[in-house]
């Protein structure tokens, strides 16, 4: 299945794709979070970056199928404001066709902005005003879509409930897919879906699809139960049903030669924000479908597409070589994680033009143990990727004596390649991380410390700071170490050697 999705996804071309709907703007206000305020038993966010604006809704779809090499054209409204104009400038230069937005100076552009301290984001205000559009400014919509829809492989439709979709828009944009033979894939919203009757394909999260089909879904029966609902009472071709941690779920009318249900588990990994895994879902699903790819590929291929997508902060995107490579690594398995330090610089140089932030933490990692696992959860949550670097073994018998490593450097790099929270690691001969630091330049260097610790006193400190980099110190896991493992491991054979040799033991009794 991994070659066939590979092979498959490499030749999916770049089919037109339109999506509709509501258009928002993403504001993020980046800082860190120190203390209470006397105030009130509040947190106070001191701002460190308050300028990253990103499409979302609509947008954000737009975005992702870009991304994903789809050939892209966006309608919906925005404001007579800065916000709209700021959307419609991030929009073009991605490369994503903006003649079909309309300007409604009766209604600003909604704007969501997120306050995140130590990648969590703490608190979210909301600018919008959710009435629909008129019946003039839903006019224009039609007319552009009318105009866009002539050059479309498929029909992508957001709704947020924002006010852009009204319902007599809705039917025409539906009736005239039909019409035209041009598959309209919608994610819906609110709890009634009459106004998407006769679409291709919903893709409500299962929250939604209990809602509007009125069932509780706490078994696969329920769940098939409110798919039926919904694709029967609705003439639609299939539902995919988003389930979060479960995957994702496709039912459809039985019918010759394709699959009533298809379910795919989801990927397993470390989910730092789900806002906009399903415009990420919907993008790759209705990109795969454009191009030609089975409803089984597609579903497949739209379930890893989100799943990467969750693993960033805020709203984000996924490209077709992001995904490739996931499928590549699932292929190889964890080896794929390890890189020596010159190769490892090149892919992380990769990351930080998609605007990626790297932390780094390293040591010996003889034997792995809760302490070590407690550093790399924080480590990974500082950014937005971890590389984690190892003393080879001649290095740790330097540090540590002959009779360390316990375990080879190969050993220990396929351990810590396991652990979810570890994107990548690399193994390097010198004593310290000094030159490693130097080639990989990471944005954060972390390290375990205790109370007597002070960043002033961490190996490396001056060769990020020097760069404008930063250092971290994880939370010490007292009492936890390779050492003491061993330590206590040779205590306990010993105490059990003793009482075996004893007279009366096993092996020191009377023959």
């Amino acid at each position: 299945m991994i070659a066939r999705l590979a092979r498959c996804l490499r030749e999916l071309g770049k089919p037109r794709i339109l999506v509709l709907g509501d258009l928002l703007l993403d504001r993020y206000v980046w800082g860190r979070m120190e203390r209470i305020s006397p105030e009130a038993p509040v947190p106070i966010l001191k701002v460190e970056s308050d300028r990253d604006l990103r499409p979302g809704g609509a947008a954000n779809v737009s975005l992702n199928l870009q991304a994903l090499g789809a050939r892209v054209a966006c309608l919906g409204t925005v404001g007579e404001d800065a916000a709209g104009r700021t959307l419609a400038r991030l929009l073009d230069r991605a490369g994503v066709g903006i003649a079909g937005l309309v300007v409604d100076r009766a209604k600003p552009t909604p704007v969501k902005t997120r306050m995140i301290a130590h990648r969590q984001q703490i608190l979210r205000i909301d600018e919008e005003e959710s009435a629909p559009v008129s019946p003039a400014i839903a006019t224009k919509l039609l007319r552009a879509f009318r105009r866009e829809a002539r050059k479309a492989d498929l029909v992508l439709v957001s709704d947020y409930g924002k006010g852009a979709l009204t319902d007599p828009l809705l039917a025409a944009v539906v009736a005239e897919g039909r019409k035209r033979g041009l598959p309209v894939l919608i994610d819906p919203k609110g709890r009634d879906y009459a106004k998407y009757r006769g679409a291709t394909a919903l893709t409500p999260n299962q929250a939604e699809a209990e809602l509007a089909s009125g069932v509780e879904i706490r078994s696969p029966e329920s769940l098939r139960e409110a798919a039926r609902r919904l694709v029967d009472g609705l003439a639609l071709d299939f539902v995919v049903v988003t389930r979060g941690e479960q995957g994702m779920s496709l039912f459809a009318p039985p019918t010759e030669g394709a699959e009533a249900e298809l379910h795919v588990p989801a990927q397993a990994r470390e989910v730092y924000d789900v806002t906009g895994a399903g415009d990420t879902a919907i993008a790759m699903l209705g990109l795969a479908l454009a191009a030609g790819a089975s409803r089984e590929e597609s579903l497949h291929l739209a379930n890893r597409a989100a799943g990467l997508v969750v693993g960033k902060l805020g709203t984000a995107t996924v490209t077709r070589k992001e995904v490739l490579d996931a499928l590549a690594a699932e292929h190889r398995g964890h080896a794929a994680k390890i890189h020596p330090p010159a190769a490892l610089g090149r892919i992380l140089a990769r990351h930080r033009r998609a605007g990626e932030r790297v932390a780094f933490t390293n040591g010996c990692f003889d034997l792995l143990h809760a302490g070590h696992v407690q550093s790399l959860r924080f480590a990974r949550a500082q950014a937005d990727l971890l590389v984690v670097g190892i003393n080879s073994d001649a290095s740790v018998r330097r540090l540590k004596g002959e009779a360390r490593p316990i375990l080879s450097q190969a050993e220990r790099a396929q351990v810590l390649a396991a652990l979810e929270d570890v994107d990548y690691v690399t193994i390097y001969a010198e004593d310290t991380p000094h030159r490693v630091l130097e080639l990989l330049r990471p944005d954060i260097l972390v390290k375990g410390g205790d109370c007597a610790w002070r960043k002033e006193g961490v190996v490396g400190r001056e060769v990020v700071e020097g760069y404008g980099g930063r250092v971290e110190l994880a939370p010490y896991a007292q009492g936890l170490s390779t050492t003491n493992i061993v330590d206590r491991i040779l205590e306990r054979c010993g105490r059990a050697a003793a009482k075996d040799e004893a007279p009366g033991g096993a092996t020191g009794g009377p023959s």
